[in-house]
């Protein structure tokens, strides 16, 4: 059990800005292996950002005038909150990834680019572009009103009658940020590590995960959407996980042919852009 809660603290340190700082920190310690085992918890990772994004979004649409706009800007600070929150780790890795796929067909060139810590117009163009789509679909999932259909017996819901305001894209804020941070997993355990193996600080990360690791992590994840389940329809939730799930196959196929691997980055930009299938799909089940 400490050993779970060191590399749950490891995970929390390593993708986000929470402090683990002094002597906790000392007490959590730091080697190569407990930064493979961690990777079992960024599920729960994504679970500390989506709450914290699921409450900004709450208390704004609480305190903001009741108008179109209010979803807008709920949608726009909560994504501020998690980017502040993790320090845009992983929108810095979609950055690098569209930066060096983008300005180059070579695979060493690419890899060259991606290590280039200067942004690019590949990587200013996809940051701004994923930030938009990520915003205008919470904000639209946060529009609909009378489109939401109860988990029971299946009766339309709108919002006055939901347990509280804004609820439908609180639990999506919850579910999107878990899932995204458990497919990623899975191009550890189908692609080689390529890349500076001495620079790179995710390298004892991802050269490896174990079968226990991707147990646990999927198992982090099946418990926040059970707790999801209890707000919104199963079938919304198939249809986001879907859309979730065909995008991590289309990123493993890119890096695949384009680098014949991944690196960090690839699995921030993976984490960006299944969260944003994930909203796509919500919005299109709805």
């Amino acid at each position: 059990m400490l050993n779970f809660i060191r590399e749950f603290l490891l995970a929390v340190q390593f993708f986000t800005r929470i402090p683990v700082t002094g002597a906790l920190a000392e007490w959590v310690g730091f080697s190569p292996a407990m930064l493979r085992a961690s990777a079992a918890h960024f599920p729960a990772v994504g679970m500390l950002v989506g709450a914290v994004a699921a409450a900004v979004y709450a208390v704004l649409l609480a305190l903001l005038p009741d108008t179109g706009f209010a979803p807008l800007v709920a949608a726009v600070l909560s994504t501020v909150a998690t980017v502040l929150m993790t320090g845009g780790f992983h929108e810095d890795g979609l950055a690098d990834v569209a930066d060096g796929l983008g300005g180059s067909y070579d695979r060493h060139r690419a890899l060259e680019i991606m290590k280039d810590s200067r942004v690019g117009a590949f990587g200013a163009m996809a940051l701004v572009l994923a930030l938009l789509a990520k915003v205008a679909m919470l904000a639209l999932l946060g529009s609909v009103d009378g489109a939401v259909y109860d988990t029971v017996n299946g009766a339309p819901v709108g919002f006055d009658e939901a347990p509280f305001k804004g609820w439908y894209v609180c639990s999506a804020l919850f579910a999107g940020h878990v899932v995204s941070r458990t497919l990623p997993l899975l191009l550890i355990a189908w692609l080689a590590h390529v890349g500076d193996v001495a620079g790179s600080k995710s390298k004892p990360l991802a050269d490896q995960i174990s079968s226990g690791s991707l147990l646990l992590a999927f198992a982090w994840c099946f418990i926040a959407l059970a707790l999801v389940l209890l707000m919104q329809d199963a079938t919304d939730l198939i249809v986001a996980c879907s859309f979730s799930l065909i995008t991590l196959l289309w990123m493993h196929r890119l890096f695949k042919r384009r680098l014949q691997g991944f690196t960090g980055d690839c699995l921030g930009a993976t984490q960006q852009v299944c969260e944003i299938a994930f909203y796509l799909g919500l919005a299109i089940a709805l």
